[in-house]
């Protein structure tokens, strides 16, 4: 059974724009992640950068902004002011995740530095991606200049490796500069999420553009130490592998790559040219080295007068090969079709029509990749998180509070509920409840796989514990069975974020999902506590195989 998104329960507060850090907020969104778009009242700058859809005759669509944005949700917030800067910690006391590609400093004058967001959520995990780095991890005489992806090519050393030759560079079509940071990071900080979880504390990760264009142009470091040369562009060859590189057909171009003298018998077989295969100067990798130009000039005469189509035929499987693809060619490829690596997303302002963007690449057996949604539109998810009936957090859960709702009985009998997707109410008897930690506010329960409502639980966002008191027995029966019938009555009403509460409970706890730990038959769920409300009284107690209290 595959689970729905891996990093499924994450909370993310995305504070970035343009390209490599709504990337790397993508990569977490398109596996699950909760990723929650902080925009002032412009928004992203992306939003503006078309091109844009014939039917969108306001320009509120680009496609620039569309394909990054996907799997997002919006919450315009002005961080200057007071209430925005309130509004914005709110979502901190919750959020695992938080990345931000401004300039070192920006979030320091705005009161919102790491340090300080740290005291309201010790386990967040803060991700920068800055052009040339931050003071925390050493700084740069650059630090202050801005940056973008071809400034992050040209410093990093891609623009001069990339090119007819040295006198014609070229930087690379698409944004590498902002692309490969975007993804360092999100592995970044989903491995000092890792660390969170066992550590408790959250950690400053950052990157920064020229730095990850070094590390992508390793090869060069490793050619200048030993060879005592500075690589520059070289076409389409490879230094020193041949044949390697980009050849031409008779309409349009492909690739071919060998790396192992087995792949060059397997060529000139093709070619028609065995003698080839025992000639010195082509035999072994170091002898085509050495006759580089006379190899490629030999392999380029022979596919030139061959269609892509017919070099298919002959080398396709036979040797690294492949055609130079269009976009257009790329779509319509059987590879691409049965891979499902162009997917649809509905238009906001006409969902009968979709545009097309590139899927999420990365497979999980157990975990399903989740259905691409639409992207936000500026501040559509405000309501949702600051409305003054629907906040994310109640400011009733405090250490003290908590501390007496623990101490006012044994841990007995608990039914725990939530919403189905379609706000149907759902709930069972929990093997198993107790408290993590008051600071913050975390609470455990045990979810056995074989309940009918198991799957639910495991994709619902929020839930609530009851702790039943020593009258609800027939209350722990029903719900230990898989009736129909256990929101029927009207011993129950809807609580902080319409979660059921059963009435009559001595504790009734609602949470937000912080995470699903695998644990054999069972599944461990920790959430953390959002509301709260508690009386005294004496639990019902189950041992045995009988229900006894505490007098008994």
């Amino acid at each position: 059974m595959q689970r729905q998104g891996i990093l499924s329960g994450v909370r993310v507060l995305d504070l970035t724009r343009m390209l490599s850090g709504p990337y790397s907020t993508m990569v977490l969104a398109d596996h699950g992640a909760e990723v929650i778009k902080i925009e002032d009242k412009n928004g992203d700058t992306s939003r503006f950068n078309g091109p844009y859809d014939a039917c969108d005759t306001e320009k509120k669509w680009a496609g620039y902004f569309v394909s990054l944005n996907r799997n997002k949700k919006s919450v315009q917030l002005d961080l200057k002011t007071k209430d925005g800067k309130n509004n914005f910690c709110e979502l901190v006391r919750t959020t695992d995740i938080l990345i931000e590609n401004f300039r070192p400093g920006v979030m320091e004058r705005l009161g919102l530095s790491f340090e300080e967001l740290q005291k309201i959520n010790p386990k967040l995990v803060y991700g920068a991606i800055r052009g040339f780095g931050d003071p925390r991890s050493g700084g740069s005489p650059y630090m202050q200049w801005p940056s973008y992806d071809v400034v992050a090519q040209a410093m990093g050393g891609v623009i001069n490796l990339t090119g007819e030759n040295p006198e014609k560079v070229v930087k690379v079509g698409p944004g590498i500069g902002d692309i490969f940071s975007g993804l360092f990071l999100s592995f970044g900080v989903v491995a000092a999420l890792r660390d969170a979880e066992s550590t408790g504390r959250g950690q400053f990760v950052d990157i920064s553009m020229y730095d990850a264009m070094i590390s992508l142009c390793e090869r060069a470091v490793y050619q200048y130490d030993i060879e005592g040369k500075i690589p520059s562009a070289g076409g389409n060859s490879h230094p020193f592998l041949a044949p390697f590189g980009i050849f031409p057909a008779s309409n349009g171009k492909v690739a071919i790559g060998v790396v192992e003298d087995r792949f060059w018998v397997e060529l000139v077989t093709a070619i028609g040219s065995p003698e080839f295969i025992k000639n010195e100067k082509f035999a072994t990798l170091l002898a085509r080295k050495k006759n580089i130009e006379e190899v490629n000039e030999t392999v380029s005469k022979w596919t030139s007068v061959l269609s892509k189509e017919e070099l298919f035929e002959r080398l396709g499987g036979i040797v690294p090969f492949g055609p130079v693809n269009n976009v257009k060619d790329i779509i319509n490829d059987s590879h691409t079709v049965k891979r499902k690596m162009i997917s649809k997303v509905a238009k906001p302002y006409k969902p009968s029509e979709s545009w097309l963007v590139a899927s999420n690449p990365l497979n999980f057996n157990l975990s399903e990749k989740p259905q691409l949604t639409s992207p936000p539109s500026l501040g559509e998810h405000n309501t949702d998180y600051f409305s003054s009936g629907d906040k994310v957090y109640n400011g009733n859960v405090t250490p003290s509070k908590l501390r007496e709702a623990f101490g006012n009985f044994t841990t007995g009998v608990t039914v725990i509920t939530t919403l189905q997707a379609d706000g149907t109410p759902r709930g069972f008897t929990a093997n198993s409840f107790t408290s993590v930690s008051l600071d913050p506010p975390l609470l455990l329960v045990c979810l056995s796989k074989k309940a009918l409502s198991y799957e639910v639980f495991n994709k619902a966002n929020y839930f609530g514990i009851n702790v039943l008191n020593k009258k609800q027995r027939g209350v722990s029966t029903l719900f230990s069975t898989q009736s129909d019938k256990k929101f029927l009555s009207d011993d129950w009403e809807r609580g902080f974020k319409d979660i059921p509460i059963l009435r009559g409970s001595l504790s009734k706890f609602v949470c937000a999902r912080e995470k699903i730990i695998d644990a054999g038959d069972h599944t461990i769920l920790i959430g953390r506590v959002v509301d709260l409300k508690f009386k005294t009284g004496d639990p019902l107690l189950y041992f045995k195989g009988g229900y006894v209290n505490n007098q008994e």
